[in-house]
């Protein structure tokens, strides 16, 4: 049915799984930052018929799907839980595509993933999952928490010396985050500044066809 996952997405616990590569390809885009993506080498679509012409006319409303699954997929969120981010968005002032976008950047695993204490959206999600991180020195393990401006984002002191953190203090060194949040690498402190806005509302995924898809 319209807006259901498709055979490659495995549905577990409120998220999907599934080979990332297969879900890029199904896309034409790259879901994650790894630059040896199964797109960047295999720029079709998979299954048998996939190295043909893939761009048999698609429909305005099979365009509009492609740009929601995209969302979808790149976040790791479900239909229900997608199509709750759009109501919400829809009943507030402004432009809803991008208070959408909003909603989806502002999940704390995506904000763990900015930050750069996780290498994708995935590893942040399990690690928040697992309660890795505080959120005001509170405890916070539930990957769709919304952050707010001024709220500071910490690794628990209990976590600080997981194996999966080795390389995290030269890795942060490196890592430029976006305009809305910023990190701290001598105290491995992540901060909201603001609300994500402008050129750090664009994304892989055109929002104003996802409104489309649901206002028909």
């Amino acid at each position: 049915m319209p807006g259901s996952e498709s055979k490659t997405d495995v549905i577990s616990m409120g998220r999907i799984l599934g080979p990332i590569g297969k879900m890029s390809r199904r896309e034409g885009v790259a879901l994650d930052d790894n630059p040896k993506n199964a797109v960047r080498r295999r720029p079709y679509a998979p299954g048998a018929h996939g190295n043909t012409k893939r761009h048999n006319r698609m429909s305005g409303y099979g365009i509009q799907l492609r740009e929601k699954q995209k969302a979808k997929r790149l976040y790791g969120v479900m239909e229900r839980q997608f199509r709750n981010y759009f109501e919400k968005a829809a009943s507030k002032q402004g432009n809803t595509g991008e208070q959408l976008t909003s909603f989806l950047e502002m999940r704390l695993d995506n904000v763990v993933y900015r930050l750069g204490f996780a290498k994708s959206r995935r590893m942040s999600r399990q690690m928040v999952n697992h309660g890795f991180f505080e959120v005001n020195g509170a405890k916070v393990d539930i990957p769709s928490y919304q952050v707010s401006p001024g709220e500071v984002i910490t690794i628990r002191s209990n976590k600080q010396t997981k194996p999966i953190f080795v390389a995290l203090d030269e890795n942060l060194k490196k890592h430029t985050t976006t305009s809305w949040l910023h990190i701290d690498p001598a105290t491995r402190t992540g901060k909201v500044t603001s609300v994500p806005e402008g050129e750090d509302l664009k994304q892989i995924f055109d929002p104003t066809l996802i409104v489309e898809f649901y206002s028909r």
